[in-house]
């Protein structure tokens, strides 16, 4: 073990009680004999956990505590004390403390309770660590003026509770933009909950976003927590929210105002913490003008308005993107990362992108799973990157200008083909959970299958 242990303690048979047992397990230790020094050690040493003595002359152990907890947030401390009262533990733990030991101590007790705020320790550590790898896949990737104003916007957006509305085309990113202000506000370690009101059916939304109580409709044989209980405390992104239905959002608009809800069939206020950053395709202004969205909804989500840029307009943050995604299949995958030739870059560079950075790392992703060599040439792209197949951006047919499904080429069938039928298999053939996979709309992957005729049945 490597652990060090400071004790801080004005009698020195304790300490050198404490030193013996704590040493003999293998801990490092470091001592001493009051508060203000303690201080000073846990500034040179930062320990890895602390016993702490409640009643020392100079600075008590809660004012030590605090001092500690200003120096190190995370530091394990563990309070000792032999006039120990309830409320003294109960400060001493609103202030942070681990676990609170009464003397005359019991060295097992001791001994149990280091091991216990080490292991508690490791596991906050841990996870992290772990939060820090899974956001590393969501972040946001970009140096060009627009994507550098837009990290300024979250930077200065994030530590406030404000609600967020983010605008853009299909594809921008803009469930990336969300997960990095949840990421850098003071929410971060809450839940960050995520639901495409574009991907429910109406008759299900309100069941989803509130949850419902036992009996509420056919079917519900249990009470069913919704989004809003589950984001407490922490953020509830709506996507595509300029598709709800106006009963709901006058509920979405209650908890904006009021922040209590009830459940489907319910009659509990259930009141809720949570902050809301919506996400919408759609010009909402418009929308209000055809009767279809809440001029009041509206105002109350657009406190801070975010757009997001479409990959044409900053195409020289491609690059960067290119090589985010490369790392992040190789990683996924196991598989030896692959290296595109300045080339190939160059060529997807020429693209329009309709589908934005989405069509990027899908397209990326087929050539990492299709390519058998290390190295990805111009010649492995798919002619409707390098043909000019796709239609300039604005052309009549699918939103975004993206051609139907039956004008690609047969280069490019062949390659999406094979990769949603291995992504429908990966998947047990769960059309919901592929096209969450794939970041494509449900409807969208039914009508591809349906092109490229895959059996729905298979």
């Amino acid at each position: 073990m490597n652990e060090t242990i400071l004790v801080v303690d004005d009698e020195q048979d304790i300490r050198t009680a404490l030193a013996g047992i704590l040493e003999d397990e293998g801990y490092r230790t470091a001592f001493a004999k009051d508060g203000i020094e303690a201080v000073e050690k846990a500034k040179k040493e930062r320990p890895d956990l602390v016993l702490l003595d409640i009643w020392m002359p100079r600075l008590d152990g809660l004012g030590t505590l605090q001092k500690l907890r200003e120096i190190h947030p995370a530091l394990t401390v563990v309070m000792m004390s032999g006039h120990g009262t309830i409320e003294t533990a109960v400060k001493s733990t609103k202030l942070g403390a681990f676990d609170f030991i009464e003397k005359p101590l019991s060295l097992e007790k001791v001994l149990v309770t280091v091991r216990n705020g080490l292991d508690t320790r490791r596991l906050r550590e841990e996870n992290d660590t772990l939060r820090a790898l899974a956001f590393k896949g969501h972040e946001m990737i970009g140096e060009t003026p627009v994507m550098r104003q837009l990290q300024e916007q979250i930077r200065l957006v994030a530590p406030t509770g404000a609600s967020v509305l983010i605008t853009g085309e299909n594809g921008t990113g803009k469930e990336l933009v969300a997960r990095a202000i949840h990421h850098e506000s003071p929410r971060r370690d809450r839940p960050f909950v995520e639901i495409n009101c574009a991907a429910i059916p109406e008759e299900l939304i309100e069941s989803e976003l509130f949850g419902h109580e036992k009996g509420a409709f056919t079917g519900a044989i249990a009470q069913k927590k919704g989004k809003f209980d589950l984001a407490d405390g922490g953020t509830i992104f709506l996507d595509e929210i300029g598709d709800m239905s106006l009963k709901t959002q006058a509920k979405v608009l209650r908890i904006l105002q009021e922040r209590k809800f009830e459940r489907v069939g319910g009659t509990r206020t259930i009141e809720v913490d949570v902050r809301v950053i919506a996400a919408t395709n759609k010009d909402l202004q418009e929308e209000i003008r055809a009767g279809s969205f809440r001029e009041d909804l509206f105002y109350r989500l657009n406190v801070v308005p975010f757009g997001v840029a479409p990959l044409r307009d900053r195409v020289d943050d491609l690059p960067l993107l290119v090589e985010h995604f490369l790392d992040l299949f190789a990683r996924r995958e196991g598989q030896e990362r692959r290296t595109m030739l300045p080339e190939t870059v160059a060529a997807l560079k020429r693209y329009d992108w309709p589908g934005n950075v989405r069509e990027l790392r899908n397209i990326v992703e087929r050539l990492v799973i299709m390519t058998p060599g290390r190295v990805i040439t111009p010649a492995h792209l798919p002619e409707s990157i390098t043909g000019g197949t796709p239609s300039p951006h604005g052309a009549p047919g699918r939103p975004g200008g993206v051609m139907e499904i039956s004008s690609l080429r047969e280069a490019r069938e062949g390659f999406e083909k094979e990769f949603i039928i291995q992504k429908l298999e990966e998947h047990g053939w769960n059309i919901s959970k592929t096209a969450e996979a794939i970041e494509l709309e449900r409807s969208n992957l039914y009508r591809k299958m349906k092109s490229y005729g895959i059996d729905m049945k298979k």
